[in-house]
């Protein structure tokens, strides 16, 4: 019989090939050269890859027995990951296999703000000694604030603590109780700004978090604060980053990412007092072994029908069709409740109910926690690390199923409590041949509606003329209006406005809408970034 073919493109480690196993022809080729890859991958099953390796849709169609491209790191910026899933194909990365070493990495760049040890490095060796000029700072009773309190965040805390350093986070999805076990105090990104003495970043890059460190943030610091960024280039504003290190108010900074990569022209290089390192995050050998033996599992799992954990467009395993459709469903509904909710969580609660739920369903729930966490985490978020991400939060997960259902042959529902008490639910269906996905409820509110890539929901008073003023002012920004569902309670109570658009709608512009109308609350569903 013979034995499928996994490509191995770019050098990874023997441990991955081991991994592996004799189930497999392993073949190699070199993954930068053009040519090269497109005449190697027809009649591989597999293809690993690091990141040299672009596999656009050009590759995936010279590829015509591919089944799984396994990207041996977190990053899949050289996958064309819808070409990917539109040709049956899995696309699977390792996404913890570098927290370890950039939390350390993180480390090394706070204590070289502090040291100065790189232009310490440099100027020795071009024959000074500058002693004096050099002076540093200890971390012992210094205050850290990090800003992201995820996986990489919860490291860098407790090596920190080691140090003595007083700990403060900012981070928007995690509980007090989550934030107390790491030792960290959470506060607002504006007192975070003026306790710190060292600031990290361990954010994802989203248009909410890109700058977030800028100019205005800077007016608000100590003097003499310093920066790490190890996270994503651009969350730190370069730019103001150069005027507060000129002004003094900057005392020196520790960069791994970069706006631009490689960067070029870029002043903070200039400065002594800047430690630049070439995005150096995830490259240690220890993080790339388990990289690849991570992808290398996935690659067997797949291939063996099984369940792939770091799937990230599709899920595999022995999963039963009729519950397959509802797999990107639950994902969707729960970057919808994400939208929708905008204070720690502390509990969620998956309801499966109509025919499918005497089936297995388990995968819904972790679809479901997968989307929660996928706008709101730098990690990339796969079907492994949701629960993780859930626990180390503090939110508290389960899974109700039933086969009573009235409406619709089956729904699915993502019910949310915070930590301060308050509710927020969603809850969809598929229907028809063409297996549409349809936002059926949203807050108590029952509707049905398209859950489409970019919806905009406000909830206002019901009164006459509220319908045509959302029009006009989405309008009034080029906004075109696809479907819309109003639904209410009793007659002249809240109302809920769920608009399909054409186009993604920014926090700015629905807030400008959400004026005109004078909506008691608001949020933008963008589903198709």
């Amino acid at each position: 019989m013979t034995k499928p073919v996994v490509l191995i493109a770019e050098k990874l480690s023997d441990a991955t090939v081991s991994e592996l196993g004799p189930d497999f022809e392993v073949r190699y080729c070199n993954g930068a050269d053009r040519t090269e890859l497109l005449s190697a991958l027809p009649g591989a099953s597999a293809v690993l890859i690091r990141s040299a390796t672009q596999m656009d849709e050009e590759a995936i169609a010279a590829a015509t027995d591919l089944r799984v491209i396994a990207r041996a790191g977190v990053g899949l910026d050289n996958v064309d990951i819808p070409a990917a899933t539109k040709a049956g194909v899995m696309v699977v990365n390792a996404p913890t296999s570098n927290i370890t070493s950039a939390a350390e990495l993180t480390m090394a760049h706070i204590l070289g703000a502090a040291r100065n040890y790189g232009e310490g490095n440099r100027s020795l060796k071009a024959g000074e000694w500058k002693r004096s000029a050099l002076t540093g700072a200890e971390l012992f009773e210094k205050t850290l604030g990090i800003v992201g309190l995820g996986r990489i965040g919860g490291l860098v805390a407790e090596r920190a603590r080691a140090f003595g350093m007083k700990l403060i986070g900012y981070d928007p999805y995690i509980t007090q109780a989550r934030a107390g076990q790491m030792g960290v105090e959470v506060v607002s990104l504006d007192e975070l700004l003026e306790r710190s003495d060292f600031i990290t970043v361990h954010m994802p890059k989203t248009e909410e978090t890109t700058g977030m460190i800028g100019a205005e943030a800077f007016t608000k610091t100590k003097p003499g604060v310093r920066v790490v960024n190890v996270a994503r280039g651009g969350i730190i504003d370069e730019e103001a980053l150069a005027d507060a290190i000129r002004s003094g108010k900057v005392a020196a900074a520790g960069l791994d990412v970069w706006t631009e990569e490689p960067p070029v022209d870029n002043p903070l290089l200039e400065f002594p007092q800047v430690n630049a390192t070439p995005h150096l995050g995830a490259s240690t050998a220890e993080a790339q072994e388990k990289a690849g033996i991570a992808v290398a599992r996935s690659v067997r799992r797949a291939m063996a029908g099984e369940l792939v954990p770091d799937a990230v467009n599709v899920a595999g395993g022995a999963i039963h069709e009729d519950v397959r459709p509802g797999i990107i469903l639950a994902e969707r509904l729960g970057r919808t409740l994400t939208a929708l909710v905008d204070e720690p969580l502390a509990h969620l609660r998956v309801e499966v109910h109509g025919e499918i739920g005497e089936l297995d369903v388990s995968v819904l729930k972790l679809s479901a926690l997968k989307g929660v966490f996928t706008d709101i985490v730098s990690t990339p978020v796969t079907y492994v690390n949701a629960p993780v991400l859930a626990e180390e939060r503090g939110v508290t997960t389960e899974l109700v199923t039933s086969t009573d259902c009235e409406r619709y042959r089956n729904i699915t529902s993502i019910v949310a409590t915070t930590a301060s008490g308050k509710q927020m639910s969603v809850s969809g269906t598929v229907t028809g041949p063409k297996l549409m996905q349809k936002l059926t409820e949203v807050g108590g509110y029952d509707i049905e509606i398209q859950l489409s890539d970019n919806l905009v929901i406000f909830r206002y008073e019901d009164r006459p003329g509220v319908i045509g003023q959302l029009g006009q002012a989405l309008g009034r920004s080029n906004i075109n209006i696809a479907g819309m569902q109003v639904a209410r309670t009793d007659a002249g109570s809240n109302a809920l406005a769920v608009l399909d658009v054409d186009s993604p709608v920014s926090e700015e512009i629905a807030e400008a809408v959400a004026g005109a109308v004078d909506a008691s609350a608001f949020a933008t569903v963008n589903l198709g970034e």
